[in-house]
């Protein structure tokens, strides 16, 4: 499953990923309101966890904008607030579900998880293909030529992202905004998942799909779209 916090709190951000990330959740952070509406219009995500009280714009603003651009992306909306009156103006700006903090972990799974169910009743399952390797997003399951992959989940998102880019160059830059947010890792973070990656979905293959573009970042697509 692929999540979107946007949240100015970053020890709650870093709870929410301790909690999901071992829990097979792929998670994106953005840390003001414009970073995560601008994520939430880029990207395709299965739900979204929007603050209400965020510095630069409030939730009910963040979720007004996406509804109006026509994104229907299931969104929970976390805040202190806990009267009627507030959770009804956070329906009206087009939130699916309320949680007041603090709450619990694990209430916050199963209500990420009612409304995923929810939407793909709705919608057809959405497999990412490039050449003869599949990820499945809903069961965040890979497969190449009809063997399983095991990732974990930094190289696991990684790869969901070359895939959503796929055949473009993902800059060296995006990629690490996207997995470490606003902290950037140390220098040789990204080389070492990109390595396991590779490892796992490339090297026992005869066609390699992974290419680093020197000075630039990383490509993953068709043999013959891989840039020279």
């Amino acid at each position: 499953m692929y999540i979107l916090v946007i949240e100015d709190n970053p020890d709650l951000v870093a709870n929410l990923y301790d909690f999901l990330e071992p829990r097979g959740y792929v998670v994106d952070a953005a840390y003001d309101a414009r970073s995560g509406l601008r994520f939430a219009l880029e990207n395709d995500y299965d739900v979204i966890i929007l603050d209400l009280m965020l510095p630069d714009m409030d939730g009910l603003e963040v979720s007004r904008r996406l509804r109006d651009s026509g994104r229907d992306i299931p969104l929970l909306m976390l805040t202190a607030r806990d009267t009627l009156d507030d959770k009804l103006e956070g329906f009206a700006s087009g939130a699916d579900d309320y949680l007041v903090k603090p709450f619990a972990m694990q209430e916050l799974d199963a209500r990420l998880k009612a409304l995923v169910r929810r939407a793909r009743g709705e919608q057809s399952r959405e497999l990412l293909r490039v050449a003869d390797l599949v990820f499945d997003p809903a069961t965040l399951q890979v497969e190449r030529g009809g063997k399983t992959i095991s990732l974990p989940p930094i190289p696991l998102k990684i790869l969901s992202l070359l895939m959503r880019q796929s055949p473009r160059v993902v800059p060296r830059r995006e990629i690490e905004r996207r997995i470490w947010g606003n902290v950037r890792p140390d220098s040789d973070a990204l080389r070492a998942h990109m390595s396991v990656l590779r490892a796992a979905m490339d090297r026992p293959f005869d066609k390699h799909l992974l290419r680093t573009v020197h000075g630039i970042g990383y490509q993953l697509a068709e043999p013959d779209e891989i840039q020279d």
